[in-house]
């Protein structure tokens, strides 16, 4: 994020007048409004400025004319950029991003930059809450600058996706410390059934600006690597929830994750591995 952008994210949460105008610009309504304006053929004009200020290399997309901003900001990359460990005992990251990674109390509850939460309010299904409760949860956050493409880091049998309405708080660290941004934003998941590491929930949660999670239809069976869907516009997060002694998670992560500090990780890159 850009100095600029963390300076108004500052000022929207840590400030009298950003909090009062805050109720207004994390409804749905805005975030609709703000899609609807980068699906425009004249927002291709902000392509090359944000191309230029966030860093993008070109060079990992196949070239094509965007009809919209939008249309780049879902741009898919080069497989060869983003290339996926086949090994059926790995855990691979699902997206690009900053992941972090936190143990889940026998109680079910968690802590994401002091803010406390519970399975049950993430979920909003206490049965299902429960497998996970003494397990792990990996929080992947990315930024505008990441790409918005994520995959199915294992195989399985998915169920079918169920969608929890909520606002559309920004996911950046300045706003999670200051609001429960992950049991009230709109977020949409689904449990996985998968063969080396059991059941697995895979979240993605809207943000600012991100009216959309485009998850794509299922239909049986889904394999590692498999494209999941793509965010519009703007940063958001995946979280992954895993059930206790079923995965053992990079010692780096872990050490940097006990220092609540994030670990740039790239779609497809290795992460953990099944416990035998």
């Amino acid at each position: 994020m850009s100095g600029g952008q963390d300076r108004i994210t500052r000022w929207l949460y840590g400030t009298a007048p950003g909090r009062a105008l805050l109720p207004l610009l994390i409804r749905p309504s805005v975030s609709r409004l703000g899609g609807w304006c980068l699906d425009r053929r004249l927002s291709r004009l902000l392509i090359g400025p944000f191309v230029r200020s966030s860093g993008i290399s070109l060079a990992d997309y196949p070239p094509r004319r965007y009809r919209s901003f939008n249309d780049f900001f879902t741009r898919t990359i080069l497989p060869e950029k983003r290339p996926v460990d086949p090994r059926p005992e790995i855990l691979v990251a699902p997206c690009d991003g900053r992941l972090t990674v936190y143990p889940v109390k026998e109680d079910s509850r968690f802590t994401v930059k002091g803010v406390p939460y519970t399975l049950p309010q993430l979920l909003r299904d206490p049965a299902l809450a429960g497998r996970f409760s003494g397990g792990t949860l990996l929080l992947f956050r990315l930024s505008v600058s990441d790409y918005h493409r994520y995959i199915w880091s294992l195989d399985g049998i998915p169920e079918a996706y169920t969608r929890i309405p909520g606002v559309y708080h920004t996911v950046h660290p300045t706003a999670a410390a200051a609001r429960a941004i992950y049991r009230e934003n709109t977020r949409e998941y689904s449990l996985q059934h998968t063969d080396r590491f059991g059941d697995v929930a895979v979240m993605e949660v809207g943000a600012l600006l991100v009216g959309r999670i485009e998850n794509h239809p299922l239909s049986g069976r889904v394999a590692r690597g498999q494209e999941k869907g793509f965010f519009a516009y703007g940063g958001s997060t995946i979280l992954m929830l895993l059930e206790p002694g079923r995965v053992e998670m990079d010692q780096d992560l872990l050490d940097r994750s006990v220092r609540d500090q994030e670990t740039p990780v790239r779609l497809g890159q290795t992460i953990g591995r099944a416990r035998d």
